[in-house]
């Protein structure tokens, strides 16, 4: 038995479907980043902290 595999490029997409996914990154992104960003638990927070020092982003 063969399954068929159908693979889409980024090229292929309308512009409404690349911004619909560029949308969902962004509020994903958000939602992980303030989620972590206003952790209870210090160490998730600290950790997300330093990881943001490390990489050269300010964050106060």
């Amino acid at each position: 038995m063969h399954a068929a595999v159908h693979t889409t490029t980024i090229a292929s997409l309308s512009l409404s479907q690349r911004l619909v996914a560029g949308l969902l990154a962004l509020l994903m992104g958000l939602a992980l980043v303030g989620g972590v960003g206003f952790a209870g638990d210090m160490a998730v927070h600290n950790g997300a902290h330093d990881t943001r020092h490390a990489l050269g982003f300010p964050c106060h």
